[in-house]
């Protein structure tokens, strides 16, 4: 049994997103998803890379869009599959848990954008599916979010709701640090 990192839509939609004025929260989020890349690597864990594709021309992520390019710091390796999905949760359509249950993989320590859509419904279906869901707080991220009354709730009320909603229940709630330190894996040098 063996732990693998499972990597979400981390794709320059959402920077052109940021750029055009929507307010996000965790900025460091793409460091911290760099540094659990680099330490699943250095021990050769397994890591799968998702890509969201929207097949609408006009969508950030349609796969013509300038938002579907990953951002540089999480661009998949030689090796390391990227599947690609069209829905929210990135085990729906696709061979995610095939690949998983393929290399045994026990924990799966899940990070990416966004904490509210395409992470929590992956983090959600890996739980009932019977894996050990690890969510990393500090690698993943959401925008603020207008909710049916018109109020606006920033995106760290959402990102805090989002993990009060899977802690227990769906997956375990923890720090790059702490999972990187609890799994034994080595750091990467600041």
């Amino acid at each position: 049994m063996t732990e693998a990192l499972v990597v979400i839509d981390v794709q320059r939609a959402f920077a052109e997103w940021e750029a055009a004025g929507r307010r996000r929260n965790n900025p460091d989020a793409l460091a911290r998803i760099a540094e659990l890349l680099a330490a699943f690597r250095e021990a050769g864990l397994p890591i799968i890379h998702i890509r969201h594709e929207n097949r609408m021309p006009g969508s950030s992520f349609h796969n013509r869009a300038s938002g579907y390019a990953v951002e540089a710091d999480a661009r998949e390796r030689a090796g390391e599959p990227v599947i690609v999905k069209s829905v929210n949760s990135a085990f729906i359509g696709t061979d995610l848990e095939a690949r998983l249950r393929a290399a045994d993989a026990r924990m799966v320590v899940i990070c990416g954008a966004t904490t509210n859509h395409c992470v929590e419904t992956t983090t959600r279906m890996a739980g009932n599916l019977g894996f050990d869901a690890v969510l990393c707080e500090d690698a993943c991220w959401t925008f603020d979010l207008r909710g049916p009354d018109g109020r606006v709730h920033p995106a760290e009320e959402v990102h805090a709701m989002t993990l009060a909603n899977l802690s227990g229940e769906f997956a375990r709630i923890a720090t790059v640090d702490a999972l990187i330190r609890e799994l034994g894996l080595t750091p990467r040098s600041a």
